[in-house]
């Protein structure tokens, strides 16, 4: 494996460099970061552990100052890596921090998350039992035609909601968004099942050619690329007349918490069926 021997007062491969050395290990960071995510480390999370695996033991001030991170930041990322078990300490003083090897750490963080679930699924029916035994305090019948929305935030929450759209979706299904959308989506399994669906498909993307494999499983006349003077952070899902759900902050917005809005609106349905129909009229199929 190769290894690039920088002091922590120097360019990190999270540098942003155009003449840095190390750009060229820019694209499989993004994608190593991306990854990671997935296993529930936040994008500070991802920085310091990678930087830790890839430059060796260092301390919580080196950590700061390559990283351009607060140091009351820094100790808390470090202490919550610990935590999760991807991270590990010295006795030393002052104090350095190593990452563990990436297997380990994707075992240790896939095992938490199994635990958690196996809580989850305990006090499933406790919490039902304690449910029913409040007795209800209204008499109020939901209005079935009223207006509703929802502010989901994290991944999570989004995939969930994504997942029940496109499973639940009878006659129309329209999709937008960029190339890390669809490689989230691609590796949450959305795409899977969307060639087979007898519903009407059409996806609109601005993925580049390396990342179009992610669409392989469907037919390519349901797909087209957006133009380029399209903004990256437009991203949303239409289910029939129903439901729509978009991104306020995507992927591409670099925030470290992705927040969509899902809502039954028939006006915000409306405009963003219209808005989509207009930009599949610009957009240039995908060559087979």
């Amino acid at each position: 494996m190769r290894r690039i021997q920088n002091q922590a007062s120097q360019a990190s491969i999270f540098t942003d460099d155009p003449d840095a050395s190390v750009n060229e290990y820019r694209e499989a960071l993004e994608k190593i970061q991306l990854q990671l995510s997935d296993f529930g480390l936040s994008s500070n999370q991802c920085k310091v552990y990678i930087y830790l695996g890839k430059y060796g033991s260092r301390t919580a001030p080196d950590v700061s100052k390559v990283l351009k991170l607060p140091r009351t930041e820094t100790y808390k990322l470090l202490a919550a890596l610990q935590n999760k078990g991807v991270v590990s300490a010295s006795f030393q003083h002052p104090i350095q921090f190593s990452a563990i090897p990436l297997m380990d750490a994707i075992h240790s963080l896939i095992n938490t998350e199994k635990e958690r679930i196996k809580k989850l699924e305990s006090q499933k029916s406790e919490l039902s039992k304690l449910w029913d035994n409040i007795p209800q305090f209204h008499n109020e019948v939901e209005k079935k035609d009223d207006d509703k929305f929802q502010i989901l935030q994290g991944e999570n929450q989004i995939h969930s909601k994504i997942n029940d759209m496109i499973v639940n979706s009878k006659n129309e299904l329209l999709i937008i968004g960029n190339e890390k959308d669809f490689l989230k989506f691609y590796q949450a399994n959305f795409l899977e099942p969307l060639d087979k669906s007898p519903v009407e498909l059409k996806v609109l993307t601005n993925s580049s050619d390396k990342t179009l494999y992610v669409f392989d499983e469907m037919d390519r006349t349901n797909v087209k690329k957006l133009p380029t003077s399209i903004n990256g952070n437009l991203c949303f899902v239409v289910k029939d007349d129903d439901e729509v759900l978009f991104y306020m902050k995507n992927y591409e917005s670099g925030k470290e918490k992705v927040t969509a809005l899902w809502t039954n609106s028939t006006t915000m349905i409306y405009s963003k069926k219209l808005l989509f129909s207009t930009l599949w009229s610009k957009s240039k199929s995908i060559p087979l």
